[in-house]
C-alpha cells in the first residue's frame, strides 16, 4: 500500500494525491490486465483514466469517473469528484495540479517542457487559482544532457533547467525547469513530500540509469465537500 494521500484543499472540495514506488508494484500499462487492475484498486479504489503518453501536450477532459482510459495524451483533467487521474512514470515528472474547480495530472519529461504540456493543462483547467506539486522524478545529479537537448529545454522553461551531474557533467534539471512553467502560467508550486530523484533513490525504478521498464504513478482524485 502506498502511504498516506497528500491532501489539498482548493475552495469547498478536497483533493488526494498519491505517489507510488516499488512496493507498490508495477504500474506500467503493459502489466498483465488482472494484476494492475488489482494494483491499482490497492492504491485507489476508484476508476482510473490513464492514458498511453507520447511526451505531447494532449489534455484528456474527463467528465466522468474512468473516461479517456487509454487515450494518447500527457495530462488529464476533471471537475467532477470520484475520478482517478494517473500517470505512469520511471524518471519522468508527475505533476499534480489543484485548483478551486478541477484537478490535474500531467506526464513531463524534457519533450514534455519543450512540447508545452503543463501549459496545456493548466489552460484546460480554466480560471482560478492553482497549485502544484511534483512526484518522484529523474534529478539534475543524475541526469547528464546533451547540447542540442539542453537547449530545446532551456528555450522552452528558462535558464534554470542548466545544471551539472554530480561528476561535473551537463545536466538537465526538470523539477526547475516544471517550476518555471508552471509559475509562468500563475500556478503555485508547493514543496514536494516526494522530492527525490528516481535515479539513485532506492524504491523507485529508473529507466535513465538501470533501464527499467516498470513504472511508478501518481494518481489525483478529488473527493466531495
Amino acid at each position: 500500500m502506498p502511504g498516506p494521500a497528500l491532501e489539498l484543499r482548493a475552495g469547498a472540495r478536497a483533493a488526494h494525491v498519491v505517489a507510488t514506488s516499488v512496493e507498490d508494484g508495477d504500474l506500467a500499462i503493459a502489466t498483465p490486465p488482472d494484476v494492475l487492475a488489482a494494483r491499482r484498486r490497492a492504491v485507489v479504489d476508484l476508476p482510473w483514466t490513464w492514458m498511453k503518453q507520447v511526451h505531447g501536450a494532449t489534455v484528456v477532459r474527463v467528465d466522468h469517473p474512468g473516461e479517456g482510459a487509454g487515450r494518447e495524451a500527457d495530462a488529464a483533467v476533471t471537475a467532477i469528484p470520484g475520478a482517478a487521474l494517473a500517470v505512469q512514470v520511471a524518471d519522468c515528472a508527475p505533476v499534480a495540479l489543484v485548483g478551486s474547480d478541477a484537478v490535474a495530472v500531467a506526464h513531463v519529461g524534457w519533450r514534455g517542457l519543450v512540447a508545452g504540456t503543463l501549459a496545456a493543462t493548466v489552460q484546460a483547467m480554466g480560471m482560478g487559482s492553482i497549485r502544484a506539486v511534483v512526484g518522484p522524478c529523474i534529478h539534475a545529479e543524475c541526469y547528464e544532457f546533451g547540447a542540442e537537448a539542453l537547449a530545446a529545454a532551456e528555450a522552452a522553461a528558462g535558464p534554470r533547467v542548466r545544471s551539472c551531474t554530480s561528476w561535473g557533467t551537463p545536466a538537465l534539471d526538470l523539477v526547475a525547469g516544471i517550476g518555471e512553467q508552471l509559475r509562468s502560467c500563475g500556478v503555485e508550486v508547493l514543496a514536494s513530500p516526494w522530492d527525490v530523484c528516481t535515479a539513485c533513490t532506492p524504491g523507485y525504478w529508473s529507466h535513465r540509469a538501470r533501464g527499467d521498464t516498470q513504472r511508478q504513478a501518481m494518481v489525483v482524485w478529488m473527493t466531495e465537500p
